[in-house]
């Protein structure tokens, strides 16, 4: 009897602990009510909605840090634009996904919470080459930039002045108290 009660407790404890599991995976993001989303994965903060039409990486850069902080109510600092690797985590790769459909017709399979008009976002990273002067290693910066594709789900590069399609993402870094 004492064996039968221990065997059902413990597979009590296990049935817990995959509960609680499963429920924390299904909590990754919260949506703050403002226009913004919470990412508790990733410990940033996104905005809910890219900026709605064809951009190029400069004026995405601007509207990350500078339109967007002011087109939604809650005023949060330190927007910026998202790197490859943020980005990568949006994209849901299970072949069972069949993801949404954006405004400009394309299909991608980004995670529901976050909606995009068009599949390609632009990313922080700007290419740059690396020369060796002399006794020194200087970085040069490019004219290109890095995007992803949330189509496909790959990153690439193109040049920071194309904008057909391409999308600026906001995202900030959590502080404490904000």
């Amino acid at each position: 009897m004492l064996r039968l009660r221990a065997w059902c407790f413990g597979l009590l404890i296990v049935f817990l602990i995959v509960m609680v599991s499963s429920a924390s995976a299904g909590e990754r993001f919260t949506d703050n009510g403002d226009g913004t989303v919470t990412d508790h994965q990733l410990g940033v903060m996104w905005a809910k909605d890219d900026n709605q039409g064809d951009i190029n990486w400069r004026d995405a850069e601007k509207y990350c840090k500078w339109t967007f902080p002011y087109l939604i109510p809650a005023r949060y600092d330190n927007w910026r634009m998202p790197t490859i690797e943020e980005l990568k985590t949006l994209y849901i790769r299970d072949k069972d996904y069949k993801g949404y459909e954006t405004d400009c017709g394309q299909k991608v399979k980004m995670v529901p919470e976050i909606r995009l008009s068009c599949g390609w976002v632009w990313a922080s990273e700007p290419m740059t080459i690396d020369y060796k002067l002399k006794d020194r290693q200087i970085k040069v910066r490019t004219i290109s930039s890095k995007l992803f594709n949330f189509h496909r789900g790959y990153a690439y590069t193109d040049l920071m002045r194309h904008y057909k399609a391409y999308r600026a993402l906001p995202v900030r870094d959590l502080q404490e108290g904000k």
